[in-house]
């Protein structure tokens, strides 16, 4: 998405409106809390990375332990985003035929029971585990520990000019989204609180969203599959 685009958009929608001279040193800060912060958690989480790669290959032994995806970031940067693998290795060519048993709504795909998941899958998804892998997302700097989350290719061609604000900043491994209820909460909804965090964000929302996540992933809510 070219900064022309971008500029159309904000000026369409002034709901949302970007001042980087402003926040010029939130930015700062918040890359450097996202560099410390991933590297922190890689080091501290190796032992979480061993155990969860290990279950993954014992349980399905053909398929990779990391999945890889294509998601689009900030001003529609196309970025290959990853996680552990969560589900069964042909996972991705038996979507189409589940795409009529979606349980939410708008340009995203949920089932709460995917026969696709495995064992393990359930369990690191339930507690937001298969996504820690995200953290060298955000030491590469294609994703930040707090903001929207990268949607996919296929999500980002059904969206309107509205929904194109969502990608006004860099994603995140967490938001709004992940603490309030997640996978119950509809595609419009998700959006509304996206827009929210992007007009108000501050290192303030950034810790006790971050904290929230913490206590989401110890005591996983009903909303997490």
């Amino acid at each position: 998405m070219s900064n022309l685009a971008e500029r159309e958009y904000i000026h369409l929608h002034t709901g949302v409106t970007i001042n980087a001279e402003q926040q010029r040193s939130y930015l700062l800060v918040k890359r450097i809390i996202d560099i410390s912060g991933s590297l922190f958690g890689l080091f501290l989480l190796g032992i979480i990375f061993v155990v969860v790669a290990i279950a993954i290959k014992l349980e399905d032994p053909k398929g990779p332990i990391i999945f890889t995806q294509k998601r689009v970031g900030k001003n529609g940067k196309e970025f290959k985003m990853y996680k552990f693998r969560s589900m069964i290795s042909d996972a991705e060519n038996r979507l189409e035929d589940l795409l009529k048993f979606n349980e939410t709504t708008g340009a995203m795909f949920k089932m709460k029971d995917d026969p696709r998941i495995t064992n393990i899958g359930r369990l690191i998804r339930k507690t937001s585990i298969d996504e820690l892998p995200q953290l060298w997302n955000v030491l590469l700097g294609d994703m930040s520990l707090v903001g929207p989350r990268p949607p996919l290719l296929r999500e980002v061609k059904e969206y309107t000019k509205y929904d194109l604000q969502r990608l006004l900043v860099v994603p995140g491994c967490t938001g709004l989204w992940q603490v309030n209820g997640r996978s119950d909460i509809g595609f419009n909804e998700m959006v509304e609180l996206d827009l929210q965090y992007i007009r108000t964000r501050n290192l303030k929302l950034d810790f006790r969203i971050i904290l929230k996540t913490i206590k989401v992933m110890i005591k996983p809510e009903k909303g997490a599959y």
